[in-house]
């Protein structure tokens, strides 16, 4: 219904405008007409009055009835009166014989008669057709000594019979053809539109993978392309909304069913008391597990909320790099790790807290996945307008299928990388929010089996 109303408006107005157009290109050219031809052609029938009156005083030997006859027959209307005030009318009838009476008389005595000039300012048609007497113009003659008055207009009626048929034809055919093309433009601008209204019903239904077949360089062929890219991209955000709650539902129920099934056990009596410390530790396990997914669920909502909220100072981020490594220090020796350093004295312009948690991710990250005895480089250096800050470990590295998703909310690369369950998947995704938050950018290099580099880039302060 929406695009029928589109339809009907958009031809509705496009040919009102047509009819607007006529009528204000036939007053103008009425006005043109009155103020301007009309003078002229009063000029130009009185030149010709005067010269077949001039001529018809030179040769008296004319017969002035076959003269004027004849001058009727080439198209005009003459009316002849002489001083008696006989009237003889030669050519086509006048329509309205309504010359005024005092008129001829005039005429007779020697003045001219401008009737078309002074004729009424009425429209176009009734001002350039009108079949009157009056609408004539007058001059006066001498023929053989006696006094004439001759009134003289153009028989229209004669001269346009064909060419107002043609005229009128010709106005029909274009207003026809005007209306069948504006219809099928109408038509054409409005499919596309028609086109988008239906994929918009069908992406408002769940249904991702429609196409739109429309081709055209114009702004309906742009708009086009935004509708199937933002298609894709609505697709994307279900396919990962999909993953999101699947990996929500399998992350919160496997603890769940954990600590559910030791608690059946400790209700069981008879246990040995080391078996129920045990069985207590995984639940604690399990239970701290949870608190992390909860904490780091909370950031990602965070910090996408505080956008416009960020408690922006100037961090300097090798005091940052170096508390890090203090808080860690225990697990880095509890795995053997060699750590190495090299820290410029760099600030940048950011949120402290969130920060932080850029460097607490990507180091526990390095010492979670390293190996027994291996190795963190952490280096901080400035650029002309941003600041690097890179760490790189020699752990298990990550295959060319986890690079691409590796910054994907509870994505976990599988095989070796899945070794500790402490991972909730969520913590690079953390990290990228952040740093996006930051106007940053982050770079991962990685070589499956030999380890990986995380280059943090951020605007310099």
């Amino acid at each position: 219904m929406i695009m029928k109303s589109l339809y009907s408006k958009f031809a509705f107005i496009t040919i009102m405008i047509m009819v607007v157009s006529g009528i204000i290109s036939f007053f103008l050219s009425n006005a043109y007409y009155q103020f301007k031809l009309k003078q002229q052609n009063d000029e130009k029938i009185m030149n010709f009055a005067i010269e077949i009156a001039d001529f018809a005083s030179k040769h008296p030997l004319i017969s002035l009835q076959d003269y004027f006859d004849h001058i009727g027959t080439i198209g005009y209307q003459i009316l002849l009166v002489n001083k008696e005030g006989d009237k003889n009318y030669f050519g086509s009838s006048f329509r309205v014989k309504n010359l005024p009476a005092n008129i001829p008389g005039k005429v007779l005595d020697g003045e001219v008669y401008h009737g078309i000039r002074n004729f009424p300012h009425k429209t176009f048609v009734t001002g350039f057709f009108a079949n009157e007497l009056k609408n004539s113009v007058g001059v006066p003659f001498e023929y053989k000594g006696e006094e004439y008055a001759i009134f003289i207009r153009p028989d229209i009626k004669l001269m346009f019979n064909e060419m107002h048929i043609l005229f009128g034809w010709l106005l029909i055919i274009s207003i026809l053809l005007s209306v069948i093309l504006v219809l099928i433009s109408t038509k054409y601008l409005v499919k596309p539109i028609r086109k988008l209204n239906f994929a918009t019903r069908a992406i408002a239904e769940g249904n991702f993978s429609i196409k739109l077949d429309i081709t055209r360089s114009d702004e309906l062929g742009n708009l086009a392309v935004s509708f199937t890219r933002m298609t894709e991209k609505l697709a994307q955000v279900d396919s990962l909304r999909k993953e999101l709650i699947s990996n929500i539902s399998h992350d919160i129920q496997s603890p769940l069913t954990n600590i559910k099934g030791y608690l059946n056990l400790l209700e069981n009596s008879g246990k040995r008391e080391q078996e129920e410390q045990q069985y207590l530790r995984v639940v604690q396990f399990e239970v701290d597990r949870l608190s992390r997914m909860t904490k780091q669920l909370l950031l990602l909502s965070t910090i996408e909320s505080k956008k416009d909220l960020m408690e922006v100072s100037s961090v300097n981020i090798a005091e940052q790099l170096k508390a890090c490594i203090h808080q860690y220090e225990w697990s880095i020796l509890e795995k053997g790790i060699m750590m190495s350093y090299s820290l410029s004295d760099a600030r940048v312009k950011g949120d402290p807290a969130l920060l932080y948690s850029v460097w607490e991710n990507l180091l526990t990250n390095a010492i979670k996945y390293n190996r027994e005895n291996g190795t963190i480089d952490i280096e901080l250096t400035e650029a002309d307008k941003e600041v690097l800050v890179v760490i790189k470990d020699s752990g298990v590295g990550l295959s060319q299928k986890d690079l691409s998703r590796i910054f994907d909310r509870f994505y976990r690369a599988d095989a070796s990388r899945a070794r500790s369950v402490e991972g909730t998947g969520l913590g690079l995704s953390i990290v990228q929010s952040i740093i996006d938050l930051h106007h940053g950018k982050i770079d991962l290099e990685s070589i499956e089996g030999t380890g990986t580099t995380f280059t943090v880039h951020l605007p310099k302060l």
